[in-house]
């Protein structure tokens, strides 16, 4: 879905998430495990037991042998284990009556439980449980039948072509950390993928102090044409935001700091910024980054795969009347 900062997390960014760091309220640590002592082993027989004979690869049993244009070998045995819980527990997103692992054996054809076999297959080399990857599928698939959220979007904030059939859009505050850590991912991905455009809005959290004063010269920079020059200042500065350290950012760019320093001290832009954070808490966000695709709440991580995984999706959904594609 990013650890937590101001509010609760959602499972954005992850479930996982991204995947999942964000600048939130509620810090939750889970307790750690509790072992229990090991029993005291007896002695060993005098006849030395014989090893076990080791499975083949194809051995029957196996959820991940035996998939035609599939090969896990390559993960680690921990996460072989746990995607193997995944294939057997998990039903394929198709639709068909058949868990994953024999959606991918029995009904070969179905290219929707490769990318979700893929998907998970990512999860659990990233070091995700099985337990955690079944939720986080569940959640990311039920987002395309949920109803989307209507973002209106500032195309002097976005990049990218506006006929795009993707809008990638991004609920950020300007102190976040992890926002920051989020920025260049989010703009290389942009920059590579011309069916998406991806834009910027602004949701200042309150536990940051400078978020505000940040937010208007974002928004003042966006009127004099520099919104992008002035968002990338602004990141790479993110220790030192304050109201008075401003303007020379803006001098640095090109813009007049007395400006600025007018327009902070009188407030200009306070009141677009609070309706920035009205759609966002109408889209139910409590932390940032949040990002939509074309206004379905995005629960993954922040791989370049893991996003491309989901334009792909995003997009087959919408050219199928917001439905899946027959296999």
């Amino acid at each position: 879905m990013f650890p937590p900062c101001w509010k609760r997390v959602v499972l954005l960014l992850a479930t996982v998430s991204l995947t999942g760091l964000a600048c939130t309220k509620n810090p939750e640590v889970a307790p750690a495990d509790k072992a229990g002592a090991a029993p005291t082993p007896t002695a060993a027989p005098t006849t030395p037991a014989q090893p076990p004979a080791k499975a083949p690869a194809a051995a029957e049993g196996n959820p991940l042998a035996g998939i035609p244009g599939m090969d896990f070998s390559a993960l680690p045995p921990t996460a072989q284990r746990e995607l193997a819980t995944v294939f057997s527990d998990e039903f394929c997103y198709c639709g068909c009556p058949h868990t994953l692992g024999a959606c991918l054996k029995q009904h070969t054809g179905c290219r929707h439980a490769k990318r979700m076999a893929r998907l998970s297959a990512m999860s659990v080399a990233d070091g995700m449980p099985a337990t955690e990857v079944i939720v986080s599928l569940s959640r990311y698939y039920a987002t395309f039948r949920e109803r989307r959220v209507e973002l209106k979007v500032d195309p002097r904030m976005c990049m990218g072509d506006a006929n795009a059939p993707v809008t990638l859009a991004e609920f950020s505050d300007f102190e976040c950390p992890f926002c920051a850590k989020a920025r260049p991912i989010l703009e290389d991905f942009a920059k590579k993928n011309p069916q998406v455009r991806f834009c910027y809005l602004p949701f200042p959290l309150p536990g940051h102090a400078n978020a505000i004063p940040a937010g208007q010269a974002a928004l003042w920079a966006r009127d004099q044409g520099k919104f992008w020059e002035m968002h990338d200042a602004l990141f790479m500065n993110q220790q030192n935001l304050s109201p008075a350290a401003l303007p020379a950012l803006a001098e640095k760019i090109g813009l007049s700091g007395a400006k600025l320093q007018e327009v902070l001290k009188a407030g200009t832009y306070v009141q677009e910024l609070e309706s920035f954070k009205a759609m966002g808490r109408a889209a139910n966000i409590s932390g940032t980054p949040a990002l939509f695709f074309n206004g379905r709440t995005y629960s993954l991580g922040l791989e370049p795969e893991q996003l491309a995984h989901s334009v792909e999706d995003e997009i087959e959904w919408r050219t199928h009347n917001n439905a899946w594609g027959a296999d």
